[in-house]
C-alpha cells in the first residue's frame, strides 16, 4: 500500500509515522510519501520519520516530492493535512473577527470560514490532479476546517472521510479515569466536526458517564474547559470547542488579551523543525505533544488500517462522512462526525437516538451555515460569504457580518483568486 501525504512538511507528520510503525502487523505499507513544496521543512521532516520507522523495524519506504501528480502517482490513500497561508493566515483568523467581538478560531465562526475559503479550492484542485494520476484513492482529511472540506470533496465525486482526535482524546481520558485500556472504552459521540458531545460512554455494553461525572466530574469539567455544572446540566460531556459557543463572551475577553494560538504554534514548530534536525532524534519529540492534535497519529493510522488492512474486519472509528439518515432532522447531503463501521469498502454509520432539542438546534443551525461556507468556498464573492457569515449562529448580525466579509477579503486576497478581480 502507497500512502501519499499532501502538506508533508508539517510538524505533525511525525506523530503520523509514529501511529503507522506501531500498527506494521495491521498495514500493509510498503511506502509514505511527503508532498510538500517547502523543500526544508520537507527533507527535515522525511529524515525524522525515515530514523523513526528505522527504528522501529518497519520496512516502508519514506519518500518526497514536491509535486503533487507525481508524488501521488499510483497512491492508495492520500492524507490532506495541509495549511494554505501557514501561521500567518491562521494569526488573521484568530485576530481580525475579535474586532468585531466574535471569536477568534482557526475552524469555529468567522475564522474557519476564512480557513475554509482559503482551502477548500486548493483541496479541490490538489484531488483532482491526484485523481488522474491515482485510481479512486481514499481521501483522508484532517485539513481544518475538518466538516467543510470533507463535504467539497465529497460534493465533487471522491472517495473522502474526515478525520479528528476530539472523539479519540475524550476516549483516552475516560479510560484513564476509570483505569481501563482505551479499547475497552466506546462512546456515544454526535454532531458536527468541532460540535460535538459525548452521549454515553460504554464499558462492556453499560453506560458509565454517570458514575464519571459523579466521581471526576471536576477532571473532565476542566479537560473540556467548561465549568462541571454545565456537564451535570446536560448529562453528558461537550467537546473543548463547545467553550465558542457556551462561554463566548469570555472567550472573546480571554483572547483580547492572550497571544493568539498561531504566534504559540509557530514557535513550536521553529523547535520541533530544529529537534527534527538532529541526526540522532529518532523517536517523536514530547514538543510535539503540545503542537496540538495529539492523538492524530493513533486515529490516523487506526482508520487507515481498518480501510486496507484484513478485508474480514470490522472497526468503529468516529470519522466525517454524509449524513444518509444518521441525523434525521439533516438532510443526507450534510456531513456528520459520529461513530461508523469502517471496513475497506468504507464507513457505515447507523441512525442515533433522538437528539434533544438543545443540541438539535445548535447543529441544524451549523449544518446550515457550512452548507453556505461549501458555496461561498467554491463560487467567491462578497455576498456569499455575507451570506455565510449572516448563517453562522457566533455572528448573525447583519452589519457584522458585512464587516467580517469584507475584512476576511481583503486580508487574504492572495490566497482567493477571484478577489483580485472584484
Amino acid at each position: 500500500m502507497k500512502l501519499a501525504v499532501v502538506g508533508g512538511g508539517s510538524t505533525y507528520t511525525p506523530n503520523l509515522i509514529d501511529g503507522l510503525a506501531r500498527l506494521r502487523a495491521d498495514l500493509p505499507l510498503t511506502e509514505v510519501v511527503l508532498i510538500d513544496p517547502d523543500e526544508r521543512r520537507l527533507d527535515l521532516v522525511a529524515g525524522v520519520s525515515r530514523r523513526i520507522l528505522r527504528r522501529a523495524g518497519h520496512s516502508a519506504r519514506v519518500t518526497t516530492s514536491t509535486e503533487v501528480e507525481l508524488g501521488a502517482a499510483g497512491a492508495d490513500a492520500v492524507l490532506i493535512q495541509l495549511r494554505v497561508g501557514g501561521q500567518t493566515a491562521r494569526h488573521q483568523d484568530e485576530t481580525v473577527p475579535l474586532e468585531c467581538g466574535c471569536v477568534g478560531q482557526e475552524s469555529v465562526g468567522a475564522g474557519g470560514l476564512a480557513t475554509a475559503l482559503r482551502t477548500v479550492p486548493v483541496v479541490l484542485d490538489l484531488a483532482e490532479r491526484i485523481a488522474s494520476v491515482a485510481p479512486r484513492p481514499w481521501f483522508i482529511d484532517f485539513t481544518n476546517p475538518v466538516g467543510i472540506v470533507t463535504r467539497a470533496l465529497l460534493d465533487a465525486g471522491h472517495r473522502a472521510i474526515g478525520l479528528c482526535d476530539v472523539a479519540i482524546g475524550l476516549r483516552r481520558h475516560f479510560a484513564s479515569l476509570l483505569g481501563l485500556e482505551p479499547e475497552r472504552v466506546s462512546l456515544d459521540h454526535v454532531g458536527l466536526n468541532h460540535l460535538t458531545w459525548e452521549r454515553a460512554v460504554y464499558v462492556r455494553g453499560e453506560d458509565v458517564l454517570p458514575r464519571l461525572l459523579a466521581e471526576h466530574g471536576p477532571s473532565i469539567a476542566e479537560r473540556v474547559g467548561l465549568p462541571e455544572s454545565v456537564l451535570r446540566r446536560l448529562g453528558m460531556v461537550p467537546s473543548y470547542y463547545l467553550r465558542y459557543f457556551y462561554e463566548h463572551d469570555a472567550v472573546v475577553a480571554e483572547q483580547k488579551v492572550s497571544p493568539s494560538r498561531a504566534s504559540v504554534v509557530a514557535a513550536v514548530e521553529d523547535e520541533l523543525l530544529r529537534q527534527y534536525a538532529d541526526p540522532t532524534v529518532d523517536t517523536k519529540p514530547d514538543l510535539l505533544g503540545s503542537r496540538g492534535g495529539a492523538q492524530y497519529s493513533e486515529a490516523a493510522a487506526a482508520l487507515l488500517a481498518s480501510l486496507f488492512g484484513d478485508a474480514r474486519s470490522a472497526d468503529v472509528h468516529v470519522v466525517n462522512v454524509r449524513n444518509n439518515g444518521t441525523l434525521a432532522f439533516l438532510p443526507d447531503t450534510a456531513v456528520v462526525e459520529v461513530p461508523a463501521t469502517v471496513t475497506h469498502t468504507g464507513a457505515q454509520t447507523w441512525p442515533t437516538a433522538p437528539i434533544p432539542p438543545l443540541l438539535a438546534g445548535l447543529i441544524g443551525h451549523v449544518s446550515a451555515y457550512e452548507t453556505l461556507a461549501v458555496r461561498a468556498a467554491i463560487n467567491g464573492g462578497e455576498d456569499l460569504v455575507t451570506e455565510a457569515l449572516l448563517a453562522h449562529p457566533l455572528i448573525g448580525q447583519v452589519s457584522v457580518a458585512e464587516h467580517l466579509a469584507a475584512r476576511i477579503i481583503a486580508v487574504h486576497q492572495a490566497h482567493l483568486p477571484w478577489a483580485s478581480v472584484r
